[in-house]
């Protein structure tokens, strides 16, 4: 019984639901079936596989034509909708409609109940609540019922306000996503009471990462971090993935949209969809942070420039078993053309992106070196 306990009580039942939609592509058993059929249909042929499922030809083709547009998974087997893609237009007779907007400027949330009562009453119709209830539905649709503004008391000014209706903003998903994807977290540390927040960002494919210090935990520290990460990537930044935190909103999604990023969001309380920077962060805290979180309490202008140093070693120095034991940097060089690989570390691109860190030039000219010697491309 332990294992039900987290499903307990009102969020219990929120995180049962969450994971309720997660999972809502699951594979179902018709889909297995229609697997197995396929599968017999491969080996057996037509007549036997019509014989023992009583599955028609153009069944048998339409399934596996959707198996191959779904790139072989078994979700692309389940059943789909069998709504129509063309529903019928309900037609409201102009004496109802006239009805219903008369009566709703006395008040303008009269139930379906109290409306069906009143056309009784009047000998207008005989219509039961639901259908009162669809026309509403439709006459709102269609814009041609009336909205009232809502109106509430200011708790503090004590005036009169007109509370307008939230636009929720529809959340992407990176499930299917198959091209390049930066994936960006935030870290918190505390030191003798001091609150420092430190922005993280990694390529996905390359393992390509940045970091960077800040004291605010707002949008407008994400949107500077992702104008710097943007300027020394030395990859096509396109798509990128954060959590549902405070600060990849609003100025960082503004940020977003000026620079033509898509913007992807985990599921609620599921990291894994974030792994390889939750990896990153471990890394990063284990190897630099926690060496120098005096100096990030402190000295947080000092702390980004001996971070600087720490990512151009973790860049262009540290090898990573995902990408065959050699670093990010030389991956990156590897997938260039020849010519191109060679020219990059020379060109006029690369000094700019990283000269806005170092800000001196002589830690630049000294590192060109260290990066031919690593590299050599």
């Amino acid at each position: 019984m332990r294992q039900f306990n987290k499903f307990r009580g009102t969020k219990g039942f929120i995180v049962l639901w969450e994971r309720m939609l997660r999972f809502r592509y699951m594979i179902t058993e018709q889909a297995k079936q229609r697997c197995r059929i396929l599968a017999f249909w491969e080996r057996h042929g037509n007549t036997a596989t019509k014989e023992a499922f009583k599955v028609s030809r153009a069944t048998l083709f339409r399934w596996q034509k959707a198996l191959r547009k779904g790139i072989g998974k078994l979700e692309s087997l389940n059943a789909g909708s069998r709504c129509p893609r063309n529903k019928r237009r309900r037609i409201i007779p102009d004496n109802i409609k006239n009805f219903i907007i008369n009566e709703r400027k006395y008040d303008p949330k009269l139930s379906k109940d109290k409306l069906a009562v009143l056309m009784k009453q009047d000998s207008l119709a005989n219509l039961s609540a639901s259908t009162v209830g669809r026309m509403l539905n439709d006459l709102k649709r269609r814009g041609e019922l009336p909205s009232f503004a809502k109106i509430t008391l200011n708790g503090k000014t004590g005036r009169l306000m007109e509370r307008k209706p939230r636009k929720i903003k529809k959340k992407l998903r990176s499930r299917g996503h198959t091209g390049g994807l930066v994936k960006a977290d935030s870290i918190v540390r505390f030191t003798n009471g001091i609150k420092r927040y430190i922005v993280t960002a990694i390529d996905k494919e390359a393992k390509f990462a940045f970091a960077y210090a800040y004291k605010s935990h707002s949008s407008d520290a994400a949107a500077d971090f992702m104008k710097k990460f943007k300027s020394v990537a030395p990859i096509s930044l396109t798509h990128i993935q954060t959590d549902n935190g405070s600060e990849f909103a609003n100025h960082f999604g503004l940020f977003l949209e000026k620079s033509g990023i898509v913007h992807f969001h985990t599921y609620p309380r599921c990291p894994q969809m974030n792994s390889e920077i939750e990896r990153f962060n471990r890394t990063l805290s284990d190897a630099f942070i926690k060496q120098n979180r005096m100096l990030l309490a402190y000295d947080i202008e000092a702390f980004n420039q001996k971070l600087i140093d720490w990512l151009l070693w973790y860049n262009t120095r540290r090898p990573h078993w995902s990408l065959g034991l050699i670093s990010p940097l030389r991956y990156i060089c590897n997938q260039l053309p020849a010519r191109e690989s060679q020219m990059i570390w020379t060109s006029t691109a690369f000094r700019q992106t990283y000269r806005f860190m170092l800000k001196r030039k002589k830690s630049y000219f000294n590192f060109i070196p260290l990066i031919k010697e690593a590299l050599k491309c």
